[in-house]
């Protein structure tokens, strides 16, 4: 179900595709690990995913193999002098038999957790969503943005050997190897690989197929990890740069990682990391209140409610990490009418939707995807519901006793929810909405074209990579059809201007646009949760999900 776009750079309309990040599908499930003291945890239920709006393709099964071979500090005020030693033990849900430590094939949050602690990326996403360096110390474009050059830092592979532009461009050309899947081949597509070169051990220059002046997202793209040249072996040897080296790995039940003490951005304050697969929320919140793990991942609101200020354990919220939204089709009735659009954003009760269907874990949206992430339009007015308008505006549009169907499915947390509570406010409004509850199965990919208004989430993305994926013409997961060759215009307009503030005005302008008569009602943006032992010190709370510091363990230590 992960959507890779087909884009050709060709086409008169940029197709610029952009990473889909992890997103919360929100999982029920856990795998027997015998390794964890006290019961065993029952078997598997379902793979979380995590796309922005979808699932994730099946990986190839693996057998048990042994392994051989930033922020300046944690957000932790009150957390006390950082202290070294003691091994960490992280619960999250899992792949089964299929897990891989190939960061290229990374698809769940697991996945992408063991990822980071083996691996680097050039860049990665600061808490508001712009691209941080990483393995790259700095990125240079020439005056037309069409060619980039990259200073690597110096850093070495558990090896010992250096991480020069050799391991960069063999990571990308076997990330864009036509005969592969992985998942960051289309946020490369920009980039002209047999064109690109190393112009020394440590610099790199990249040759664009146009001017792409957010190149460093492309850097930062969900799965582009550098790896060494010719590495083929990841579960048995995996080598990479990260602050981790890999002990042993079982798929679908453990991995355990020791600390890198050459790591180039400090070693890390823990001895071992060791992630534990439990599928089910239920047994992720047993196994950390009984002392089995001190982090569990992804923890749904009623949870945290149960147990925040309590003194058993501690709740990290993640603000800002998931877009929660209604998706109007604009290009069919009734939705091509940016009176109905309009009338449908005044119906909202934005509070009341948070509250209800999020349980309160999140906070109201206005129309805009990327709340407090780099170019966000906050200056906007916030949106409060005005029945007496809508009527007004319906009533103008000639659609006074409107009838609309929403899809939606549990495929979500929280998505049947909205759905009900919408339909309630409507009807205040003389809307009468019938609730389709579609399958978990293929919901992402029917909402893309069947219907005409549907729940929809997203996980942490930069703004622009927003806009490409779902808001231009040729855009391939496209669910609200909004396709207007000015706004396209304009995007084109923002990736050429190499200046930031200019740039900036540009995504204000196509915003403001947006907030007016786009076909996303944006109710709100839910927190992503997670539990630890209260000796687990040095979580950062300012990261988004799927961002650099979200599942840091190399800056977290244990009191």
């Amino acid at each position: 179900m992960a959507h890779v776009p087909d884009n050709d750079p060709r086409l008169p309309t940029p197709r610029l595709p952009t990473p889909r990040f992890p997103e919360a599908h929100l999982p029920n499930r856990h795998l027997p690990d015998p390794s964890l003291p006290g019961p065993r945890l029952p078997g598997l239920h379902r793979r979380g995913f995590l796309v922005a709006a979808g699932g994730a393709a099946g990986l190839g099964a693996l057998a048990l193999a042994g392994c051989a071979g930033s922020r300046a500090g944690a957000d932790a005020e009150g957390d006390g002098k950082p202290r070294r030693g003691g091994r960490l033990r992280a619960a999250f849900a899992g792949g089964g038999a299929s897990e891989t430590l190939d960061p290229h094939l990374a698809n769940l949050f697991a996945d992408a957790a063991r990822a980071k602690a083996l691996f680097d990326k050039l860049a990665d996403y600061g808490p508001d969503l712009s691209a941080r360096p990483r393995l790259a110390s700095a990125w240079e474009p020439n005056a037309a943005l069409d060619r980039w050059k990259v200073s690597l830092r110096k850093a070495a592979f558990h090896d010992g050997s250096p991480v020069t532009a050799r391991d960069v461009l063999y990571s990308y050309r076997r990330i864009a190897d036509p005969r592969k899947a992985f998942r960051a081949k289309a946020s490369l597509e920009p980039i002209d690989l047999k064109a690109s070169r190393a112009l020394d051990e440590r610099t790199v220059e990249f040759v664009l197929t146009r001017p792409t002046a957010e190149f460093p997202n492309v850097l930062a793209a969900f799965g582009a990890y550098i790896v060494p040249d010719g590495a083929q072996d990841f579960d048995h040897k995996p080598v990479g740069s990260g602050p981790f080296r890999c002990v042993s790995f079982s798929p679908g039940k453990s991995a355990v990682f020791r600390r890198n003490d050459d790591y180039w951005d400090g070693a890390p304050y823990l001895d071992e990391l060791e992630f534990v697969v439990a599928n089910e929320e239920s047994a992720r919140v047993n196994a950390l209140l009984g002392g089995q793990v001190e982090y569990a991942h992804e923890l749904n609101p009623a949870t945290a409610r149960a147990h925040e200020g309590r003194g058993r354990i501690r709740i990290v919220r993640l603000r800002n990490s998931a877009m929660q939204a209604f998706a109007m089709k604009t290009d069919r009735p009734p939705f091509d009418d940016k009176r109905v659009r309009e009338a449908f954003f005044l119906i909202a009760d934005r509070k009341e939707l948070v509250d209800g269907a999020l349980s309160g874990a999140g906070e109201i949206g206005n129309d805009l995807f990327g709340k407090g992430y780099e170019y966000y339009a906050g200056s906007l007015p916030q949106r409060e519901q005005d029945l007496g308008r809508a009527r007004h505006l319906l009533k103008q549009a000639g659609a006074e006793r409107l009838k609309v169907a929403l899809d939606t499915s549990p495929v979500a947390a929280g998505f049947t929810e909205a759905a009900t509570i919408f339909r309630d406010q409507a009807a205040r409004a003389g809307v009468t909405i019938e609730i389709k509850t579609g399958s978990k199965d293929s919901y992402w990919t029917d909402i893309l074209d069947s219907g005409t208004l549907c729940c929809y989430r997203s996980g942490a993305m930069p703004i622009e990579s927003h806009v490409s994926q779902r808001l231009l013409t040729g855009s391939t997961t496209n669910a609200t059809h909004w396709r207007h060759r000015d706004f396209d215009a304009l995007y084109q307009q923002a990736q050429s201007t190499k200046d930031k503030k200019d740039r900036a005005a540009v995504y204000a302008r196509m915003q403001r646009r947006l907030y007016v008569e786009g076909g996303f009602l944006v109710w709100g943006f839910a927190d992503w949760i997670v539990g630890t032992a209260r000796s687990v010190r040095g979580v950062e709370r300012r990261a988004p999900a799927n961002s650099l510091d979200w599942a840091r363990f190399d800056k977290v230590w244990l009191a």
